[in-house]
């Protein structure tokens, strides 16, 4: 069971001020995250490969679809830098 010494230390560190009452109640939630991760410690993850991301992403880049291809081309002729059909400008930060 966390202690209300103890709630009272990280509610110190936190910069918070508890009444009494929100002391109990913290001391009750902070004992089950607790009780919590001492049941995820228990688990066998001998064999288990660590996740550094739950979701594998890749990067897929598609051409644009121009109506106008040449209008376009117009367009990037009249910028007064481009560089390999990329309009340059000036940075912004």
């Amino acid at each position: 069971m966390f202690s209300i010494q103890k709630v009272q230390h990280v509610a110190q560190l936190a910069r918070i001020a508890l009444t009494p009452k929100e002391e109990k109640k913290f001391q009750k939630e902070l004992s089950s995250i607790l009780n919590f991760v001492k049941k995820l410690k228990e688990a066998d993850v001998v064999e288990v490969n660590p996740v550094f991301y739950s979701v594998c992403f890749q990067n897929v880049m598609q051409e644009p679809e121009v109506e106008n291809k040449t209008k376009v081309k117009k367009l990037i002729s009249l910028m007064p830098e481009t560089k390999e059909n990329y309009l340059k400008v000036k940075k912004v930060f």
